[in-house]
């Protein structure tokens, strides 16, 4: 299955978490960019969420949704959800995860910066002290 028939499976109980994080670490996802080389983030419960979109259409929807204005054009950068994970989050300060496709009600999904989906060092509750 591609990343959306994962994201739909979890979200109505039948899914698989081990699926779902796979094809999301294979994924090659949208980020939005700002200030030239920041990526597109938002905090929330004192997590920073780096927003990523499957598609153009996804971010599209974001974008108008989000404030942005009819025919304005959004930089983004195309990267594998493990780049992400493995290489991005933990070069950022504080607890970092992903929100996949957020102005879509039915088919967002969060990988939140916890064990098994960023590295040890840097989630939050791995008992490390570092991102704890």
């Amino acid at each position: 299955m591609e990343l959306p028939e994962e994201i739909a499976a979890m979200r109505a109980g039948v899914g698989d978490p081990g699926a779902l994080l796979g094809e999301f670490r294979r994924a090659v996802v949208l980020v939005p960019r700002v200030g030239g080389d920041r990526l597109l983030a938002r905090s929330f419960g004192g997590v920073r969420w780096i927003l990523a979109f499957t598609d153009e259409g996804a971010l599209a929807r974001f974008a108008l949704g989000g404030g942005g204005a009819p025919g304005e054009q959004w930089e983004y950068v195309s990267v594998l959800g493990a780049r992400l994970l493995d290489v991005v989050i933990p070069a950022l300060d504080g607890p970092t995860g992903v929100a996949v496709d957020i102005a879509d009600e039915d088919g967002s999904m969060l990988f939140p910066p916890v064990p098994g989906i960023v590295p040890d060092e840097v989630a939050v509750g791995a008992g490390s002290g570092e991102g704890a």
